[in-house]
């Protein structure tokens, strides 16, 4: 399931929204991005 997967880059992922603003956490958008797409979901 995509909520469940890869927890620690979307545990980042979402601190980094919530503290600075989706505009400044493009790297660690990407690197959840990329860890999805590594078990196989279309992001």
């Amino acid at each position: 399931k995509p909520c469940c997967a890869c927890p620690e880059t979307k545990k980042a992922r979402d601190a980094c929204i919530i503290e600075k603003g989706e505009e400044h956490c493009g790297p660690l958008i990407e690197a959840h991005k990329e860890c999805m797409r590594a078990l196989g979901f279309k992001v």
